[in-house]
């Protein structure tokens, strides 16, 4: 259509049997000044110009990129160059910019958007921007396969977050903190779990050990799907959510009865009458009876549960293997004494923790194999319950919520780092330490690091309004695995290196673009008219 503006019909006039119609009114000044907004537009990622122009001068879109696209050609014999303005940046730069800002920045489309073009950025508008993330979770799985690596046996730590009343389906690799699987899922219901983990098998991950929350889908799963596969209940929510609250409640409650005695006692200096100073004592009194009750409630409680959580440990003082057996007896004694304060709410709670115990204790098991695969490698003996202590004071460290206790925790775990220093040769306690904690990661007793990966994925969700996409997920996904952890006890190193043994070079955003490349050549190519 090089010369015909417009068809007949936009232009309500009555010649219809005219299929185009020349526009006297369109000069060619006007027809340059149109040519050249629209390939600025084009240029500079500006969102809507297209349609303004369309409607402003009543042309059709397609007439205004054949205008700017001629104006582009005329650019490039003219000038040599690809197009009449410079482009401030390739469509490289512009999805780099973009995917740093979304993944890494957890800026939501609309601040992308803004930023880019801010800075002249091309893609810079909130389509382009929605569109070209979209386009790279199309590109990636859902899944994690092991490809020609063969069958890896993981510790799987599987936990469900919601977008809004969508759940999410997460299994997480708990050594490496690799998510295997993110699956946005229409139900929490036992065939999706079975489902979730079948795929997981089928790209090369086997369960060596599950761990999970007592909700009623994950446990029927794991009963239909890996029955032969050992379940390690979540130790936080079987003891410390059930029965810590009513600690924190019985704490709480005794504060409350100790300011009532205070208030009771400062009102006694008030009274005048006889009758009245004997009827505040006596308010007093039983305020100050209530008080010491609260007090040694809570007093009784919160020892009886500060043993329950000891039992806990993997290691004695001594950084011997503790005895299963033994553990189970003590936490049944605790169990037992927690019942007599005859509490009809806190028996409640004791009854669910009996109810996971006969499953609570199976980091026992999997502690014995991994000891004797350390002793079998001739680590010496001293050195190893010295790094046993080290290792169980660190992971206390890093559940501890107290600043004060945290503190205490690492300088144990230092004291005991320094004393199996002094039982090696200065050259290889490094090696040996790394080797026997390696090792002891493998033990692990709580869902932790399932919640620290949904407090990765949460800002991501509150930035789409709750409006997630399997797309976007797999992004998120692939994100996390390839990133580089900027502090803690992995720092430098990404879950993918943990996971597969091997050192990744480049960025993750160049993986994505190879990766991207790979299934689409025409993928950057495409993208510059976009």
């Amino acid at each position: 259509m090089p010369d015909n503006d417009l068809t007949a019909g936009s232009l309500g006039v009555s010649q219809r049997c005219d299929k185009f119609i020349r526009r006297d009114d369109l000069t060619p000044q006007i027809r340059m000044c149109i040519a050249l907004t629209a390939l600025m537009a084009m240029t500079f990622g500006e969102w809507g110009t297209m349609t303004k122009l369309s409607r402003e001068f009543m042309i059709s879109r397609t007439f205004v990129y054949i205008l700017a696209s001629k104006l582009e050609l005329a650019g490039h014999l003219i000038f040599g160059i690809s197009a009449v303005l410079p482009r401030l940046t390739d469509c490289r730069d512009a999805c780099r910019c973009m995917l740093a800002l979304r993944m890494e920045g957890r800026c939501s489309i609309g601040a992308c958007s803004a930023i880019m073009g801010r800075f002249g950025m091309r893609l810079s508008s909130v389509g382009s921007v929605s569109q070209f993330l979209a386009k790279f979770g199309s590109l990636l799985p859902n899944t994690l396969s092991t490809g020609d690596a063969g069958i890896r046996v993981l510790v799987f730590v599987s936990d469900e977050i919601f977008s809004k009343r969508t759940p999410i389906l997460l299994t997480v690799d708990a050594v490496s903190s690799a998510i295997l699987r993110a699956e946005l899922a229409d139900s929490r219901k036992a065939e999706v779990w079975a489902n979730h983990w079948e795929c997981l098998a089928e790209n090369g991950h086997c369960a060596a050990y599950l761990l999970c929350d007592e909700g009623s889908g994950l446990c029927k799963a794991r009963r239909d799907a890996l029955a032969d596969v050992l379940r390690q209940p979540d130790t936080y929510h079987a003891i410390a959510h059930v029965l810590g609250q009513w600690v924190r409640r019985m704490e709480n409650a005794a504060y409350k009865a100790i300011e009532a005695e205070y208030e009771a006692c400062g009102k006694l200096d008030s009274a005048k009458t006889d009758r009245v100073i004997d009827k505040r004592i006596d308010k007093h009194e039983r305020a100050r009876q209530t008080a010491d009750e609260k007090i040694e409630l809570h007093e009784s409680l919160s020892l009886l549960y500060q043993c329950l959580i000891g039992e806990l440990n993997v290691f004695d003082k001594d950084g011997e293997l503790r005895d299963r057996g033994d553990a189970e007896k003590n936490i049944e004694t605790a169990l037992d004494l927690i019942e007599a304060l005859d509490k009809t709410a806190v028996t409640k709670a004791v009854g669910k923790v009996r109810r996971t115990l006969p499953e609570l204790l199976g980091h026992f098991d999997v502690a014995k194999e991994v000891v004797d695969k350390l002793r079998e490698a001739d680590v010496n003996p001293d050195a190893l319950r010295a790094l046993c202590l080290a290792w169980q004071w660190d992971k206390s460290a890093i559940k501890s919520k107290d600043a004060a206790r945290t503190r205490r925790c690492k300088a144990s775990r230092d004291s005991f780092s320094e004393l199996a220093a002094g039982h090696l040769q200065d050259d290889e306690f490094d090696n040996v330490k790394e080797q026997v904690f390696g090792q002891l990661d493998h033990i692990v007793q709580s869902s932790a690091l399932a919640e620290c990966v949904n407090s990765i994925i949460r800002p991501y969700l509150n930035t789409t309004k709750n409006k997630v996409s399997q797309n976007f997920l797999n992004l998120i996904m692939f994100c996390h695995n390839h990133r580089r952890y900027k502090a803690g006890k992995r720092k430098g190193r990404t879950p993918m290196e943990m996971l597969s043994g091997k050192r990744q070079e480049r960025d993750w955003i160049d993986l994505l673009f190879d990766i991207a490349e790979q299934k689409d050549p025409s993928f950057f190519s495409t993208s510059s008219r976009s």
